[in-house]
C-alpha cells in the first residue's frame, strides 16, 4: 500500500513568511514527527515491528535481521487473489528455524534429528497464481493476536500445525506452559509479552468417540462414533477463544461403528454381522456437521472459526498399514497431481458442511473462514517423515509416516496462509458485521 504524502498548506500572498531560523526549527520538528509517526501511519494498518531483544538465536540456515521483519510486504492484489491456488517455488533462504533451535518439535516429526539425509524439502515456498504470499512474519503475527487466543481443535496433524507455529514464533518469543492438566493432548501456551494464548484440543473424530476394540479387523482399533453427540472435551472449553482452527481426517480411515440416537446406524469396515457399511464418508460428513453445530450453539462464542481443510497423505506402493511409503524428494507441479478419489470425497464433504455451517452461523453474526491447504499439500509428497521419526535400531512399532509433516517443512506454509487471512480479517469482518446488522434491521421491520 502506498503512503499518501503529507501536504502542508501553501504560503499565500497575505501569509507572513517565517524568519530563517524558525523555518529551520519547523523543518526539524516536521522531520522528527515524520520519523516517529510514519511507522504507525493508519494506512499501513500495522506498525513496523521489532524483534524482542530476548529472542533466541536465529536459524543457522539464515542470519535473521530485525529489518527482515519490517520489510516483508503484504500480498499484492490481496483482496482479490486466491492464495490457495498456485505452485511451489524454490526458497533458498528457508528454513527459518531448525530442529536444534526449536524445542516444540514432536519427536516423530523431527526428521533431521533422526537422520533424514536431504534438506531440499525445507527450501520451498508457496507462490499463488495471481499474487505473492509473504513469508510468515512472527512479530507481525504476535502484534495482530495481542490480547487474543487461538485454539487448534482436531487430531495430531492439528498439533503438528501448532508446533510449527510455535517454532516460527520462537524467533520473537517462546511461550510458557499454562496448561490446566498434564495431559499432552490438551495443551495451553501463553506468550506473556503479548498476552496471547494458544491451545490444542485432541479430538480425532470431532464428535464423542471411544475405542471399543484395541485390535479391530485391521489391528488398528475399532472406534465407536456418536455422530450426533458433542465431544465435550473441547466444546465446553472453546467459547472463550477468539480463533478456532478445526481439522480432522486421517482417523476416519480406521474401522468405525456409527451411532445416532444411541443406536447403531452403520459402520465403516467394521465387519460386524448385520451392520451396514456406510463408508467413512458418512461418518466424516456427519462428524463435521455436529462439530459445526456445536460451535453455532455456543451462547457466548464470538470468535472466528477456520476450517483447515484435509491435507492428503502420500503413501505409495501400499496402504498406510501395509508397507506404503513416501520417498519422493521434490514437490509435484500442479499439473502432475490431481485431487481425486478419497481425497476429493473428503475435501468436498467437509467444505459442503462448512458452507452450511457458515450460512447458519451468519444468522448469529458468527464468522467462518476456509483455510484451504488441500491443493498446496497435495503437491508435497516430499515433506513427510517416512522412516525418519525414530532411530533405525529403536525397538518401536511405527508405520512409515506419510501423514504428518517434518519440522521444519511444508506445514510451515500454513502459517503464511493464516497470517495473510488475519491481515484481511479486519476489513472482511467489518463488512460482514454491517451486512448482519442490515439483515437484522430488515427482519425487525
Amino acid at each position: 500500500m502506498t503512503l499518501q504524502s503529507i501536504e502542508l498548506p501553501a504560503l499565500g500572498k497575505n501569509q507572513q513568511v517565517l524568519p530563517k531560523s524558525p523555518k529551520i526549527v519547523l523543518v526539524v520538528i516536521l522531520t522528527l514527527v515524520f520519523l516517529v509517526v510514519i511507522p504507525y501511519y493508519p494506512l499501513l494498518k500495522y506498525p513496523l515491528l521489532l524483534v524482542n531483544i530476548n529472542s533466541p538465536p536465529a536459524s543457522s540456515y539464515e542470519s535473521f535481521k530485525v529489518d527482515d521483519l519490517a520489510s516483508i510486504p503484504s500480498s499484492d492484489n490481496a483482496d482479490k487473489c486466491d492464495i490457495f491456488s498456485g505452485e511451489w517455488i524454490p526458497n533458498p533462504k528457508a528454513p527459518y528455524y531448525t530442529n536444534t533451535s526449536c524445542w516444540a518439535i514432536h519427536e516423530h516429526q523431527n526428521c533431521m534429528k533422526y537422520g533424514r539425509p536431504d534438506t531440499e524439502f525445507m527450501k520451498w515456498r508457496w507462490k499463488p497464481s495471481g499474487c505473492n504470499l509473504p513469508i510468515f512474519n512472527p512479530a507481525q503475527f504476535l502484534e495482530l493476536v495481542r490480547g487474543k487466543s487461538l485454539a487448534f481443535v482436531g487430531d495430531s496433524v492439528g498439533r503438528n500445525q501448532m508446533q510449527s507455529l510455535i517454532c516460527l514464533l520462537s524467533r520473537v518469543e517462546y511461550p510458557i506452559d499454562v496448561s490446566y492438566s498434564t495431559d499432552e493432548k490438551f495443551k495451553r501456551w501463553k506468550y506473556t509479552s503479548y498476552n496471547f494464548t494458544m491451545a490444542s484440543f485432541w479430538t480425532p473424530h470431532l464428535v464423542k468417540s471411544e475405542e471399543s476394540d484395541s485390535h479391530g479387523p485391521t489391528h488398528t482399533g475399532l472406534f465407536s462414533l456418536y455422530l450426533d453427540e458433542f465431544d465435550e472435551d473441547w466444546t465446553t472449553q472453546v467459547e472463550e477463544f477468539d480463533y478456532l482452527i478445526i481439522s480432522a481426517g486421517h482417523w476416519f480411515f480406521r474401522p468405525m461403528v456409527f451411532y445416532e440416537n444411541h443406536r447403531i446406524v452403520g459402520c465403516h469396515y467394521c465387519l460386524l454381522d448385520n451392520v451396514t457399511d456406510l463408508t467413512m464418508y458418512y461418518g466424516f460428513r456427519k462428524a463435521f456437521r455436529t462439530a459445526f453445530r456445536a460451535i453455532n450453539s455456543l451462547e457466548n462464542y464470538k470468535g472466528v472459526t477456520f476450517l483447515r481443510t484435509f491435507a492428503p497423505s502420500h503413501f505409495e506402493n501400499g496402504l498406510w498399514n501395509q508397507g506404503g511409503n513416501c520417498v519422493r524428494r521434490r514437490p509435484f507441479k500442479s499439473n502432475e497431481a490431481k485431487l481425486e478419489d478419497q481425497n476429493l470425497e473428503l475435501y468436498m464433504a467437509q467444505v459442503e458442511e462448512f458452507r452450511k455451517a457458515e450460512k447458519e452461523g451468519k444468522k448469529k453474526g458468527l464468522r467462518y473462514r476456509l483455510l484451504d491447504t488441500t491443493q498446496a499439500m497435495l503437491l508435497r509428497p516430499d515433506g513427510h517423515p517416512s522412516i525418519y521419526g525414530h532411530w533405525p535400531n529403536e525397538n518401536v512399532t511405527l508405520y512409515n509416516d506419510c501423514v504428518h509433516w517434518c519440522l521444519p517443512g511444508p506445514i510451515d506454509t500454513w502459517s503464511d496462509f493464516l497470517l495473510e487471512m488475519l491481515k484481511r480479517e479486519g476489513v472482511r469482518s467489518h463488512e460482514e458485521r454491517l451486512q448482519f446488522l442490515s439483515d437484522r434491521k430488515i427482519q425487525v421491520r
